[in-house]
């Protein structure tokens, strides 16, 4: 996972429970981030029909769909990203060590399987799960 995901989930959380198109700029203030890496990653969102967009002096993002009905999965689909993922494979294939030629194609095959699981638990929570943790906490 990356940092993306994260500004993905606040976003649209941030945006169901305020109700109003918000611009870039605000979302921004409250992920703590950048307004450019947020119009990155709503860029990605709109694409996949979670956000919708206004143009103009009172534009911005709004969420697109119930909050029960956007799925963990869905934001993790329409990033293109993998919950795991290598970023260095130990060993060589040219290697005569078995060891060695076998451990990159072994370890590919856990981190899908774990992709795999992950996605599938994603699926189980909404926007909404993650907006209805938050209120909880605070009461």
């Amino acid at each position: 996972m990356t940092g993306e995901f994260t500004i993905a989930v606040h976003a649209l959380v941030y945006l169901d429970h305020k109700q109003e198109t918000l611009s870039s700029e605000e979302l921004a203030g409250n992920i703590c981030t950048n307004p450019v890496r947020v119009r990155k990653v709503m860029a990605r969102l709109k694409k996949h029909k979670l956000l919708d967009t206004k143009e103009g002096l009172k534009g911005g993002y709004k969420i697109a769909q119930p909050p029960e009905k956007i799925s963990l999965k869905q934001i993790c689909d329409a990033l293109e990203m993998d919950i795991v993922k290598a970023s260095w494979h130990s060993g060589n294939i040219d290697m005569p060590c078995l060891v060695a030629s076998g451990m990159a194609g072994v370890m590919d095959g856990i981190y899908g399987d774990l992709n795999k699981i992950g996605k599938q638990y994603l699926e189980t929570i909404t926007i909404k799960d993650i907006e209805e943790q938050i209120f909880r906490k605070a009461d």
